[in-house]
Parts: C-alpha cells; structure tokens; sequence
C-alpha cells in the first residue's frame, strides 16, 4: 500500500522479537533486515537501505550455500541501491555476483532471471550505454513475455525501461509506443494511486516535452504529482524530479 512509515513500524516489532529469538545468523533475521531495507530503498534513503541489506547479506553469506537464491536477491537488492546512488561500477559488480546464481539454479525462461537482465540493463542505462541497456532490456522482456500474463505489471516495467532508452536515444516515437504499452497494463493492474502509476505518466510527459507537445507534457507531468503527493514522503527524489520537470516545460 505504499505506507512506508507503517511498514517499518511493523518490521521493526517483528526484528526485535528475531533478535531475541534467534541465533544471530539466523536466515529468518536476514528476511527481516531484507524487508526494512526495501522500505528505506522505496522511501529515497539509500545509504539506510544499503546498511541493512548489508546486514541481510553478511548473514546469509554464512548461512546459506553460495547457490541458493536468497543471496542473489540480496546481491540484486544491493545492486539496486548502487544504482540509484550512482555508483555503477559497485552495482554492475553485485550484478555479476547475483545473475551467476541465478543462471546455475534457475530454468532459462525463469521470472527472477528477466529481472536480473533488467536490473543490469538499468545499470548500463544510467552509464550511457543505450545499446547495451537495451541488449539486456529486450533479454528481461523477451522471458517476460513468455512467463507472465499479459498484464503484469513486471511487464510494463520492460516496457517502460525499454521506452526510457528509445527517450534518451532521441527515438521519440519509439520511447512514447513502449512507455504507452506500459501505461495500459499500469492502468488495469494497479490501484489509481499506486507509484508505478505516476512514473509512468512522468515518462510520457517528458517524451512529449521532448517532442515540444508542451500541453500534453503538462498534462500527463502533473498527474504523475498528484500521485507522487498522496504516496510518497515530500522529500522523495521522485517528487522533486517531477516537479523540476514540470517547472521547466512551464519555462518554455
């Protein structure tokens, strides 16, 4: 429900009673840690999230075997951390660490492998390497399209990375036919109020900024922060982005 304050109150209780419960390495303590990590992840604040997937990694290390999914998620956690801080080179190596995992211990065609290609193709996006992003886009999108129904919304997140390239490439008719397929699946999936919702109307709106259709970039800008508004904290690097973006079609 996109409550973060809530959701770290309750896995804060549930990680006082693993601490007095269990052996300090239990697995069950890295799934705590794991959880509060992905809240402070969502709410903007990476280096908390970074500290307790951390924490979550250094248990299962000694825990698990070094095969067993549960660490490539958190290897994958923690790439998506350093991605979002910028530091490519960290992510792309917790990349590689995660996506052997999961091509030894998963079938070809499996969920969590399109989302270890997608997770590196956002990497390489963020670097400026398009033609790579979109090498491991289309690998993430070809398995989901084989493995999910048609409206899953892991789906539209292909469609909107892949639209994210075609905008940065300058493909402004490609980027808008992508981010639109996701916006369609976003539509029927999702809650009216849900994040995904707003980042995919943020998308069209900055394609048609970028095509000089400055009413409809408007348009399409401000319900992305009217969701932003109800659903996340207002310091979130979400909403300051959507804002600058729409003060500067405003500027034109």
């Amino acid at each position: 429900m996109d409550d973060y304050s809530k959701a770290l109150e309750f896995y804060e209780k549930a990680l006082k009673i693993y601490e007095k419960a269990l052996p300090p390495n239990h697995p069950l303590l890295a799934t705590s840690y794991n959880n509060i990590g992905g809240v402070y992840n969502n709410m903007g604040d990476y280096p908390k999230a970074l500290e307790f997937y951390e924490k979550s990694l250094k248990i299962r290390e000694k825990a698990l075997p070094s095969n067993h999914l549960d660490l490539a998620t958190s290897y994958n956690n923690i790439v998506v951390v350093y991605n979002n801080m910028g530091d490519y080179s960290k992510a792309l190596e917790f990349y590689g660490k995660s996506h052997k995992i999961y091509e030894k211990a998963l079938p070809p065609n499996h969920p969590l492998l399109a989302t270890s290609y997608n997770n590196i193709g956002l990497v390489y996006n963020n670097m400026g390497d398009y033609s790579k992003a979109l090498e491991f886009y289309e690998k993430s999108l070809k398995i989901r399209e084989k493995a999910l129904p048609s409206n899953h919304p892991d789906l539209a997140t292909s469609y909107n990375n892949i639209g994210s390239v075609y905008d940065k490439m300058g493909d402004y008719s490609k980027a808008l036919d992508f981010y639109e397929k996701a916006l369609k699946i976003y539509e029927k999936a999702l809650p009216p109020n849900y994040p995904n919702l707003s980042i995919s109307y943020g998308n069209i709106g900055q394609v048609y900024n970028n095509m000089g259709n400055y009413f409809k970039a408007l348009s399409f800008l401000e319900e992305a922060l009217a969701i932003q508004q109800k659903t996340l904290p207002p310091s979130h690097p979400h909403i300051k982005e959507t804002i600058r973006r729409i003060n500067n079609v405003k500027k034109v």
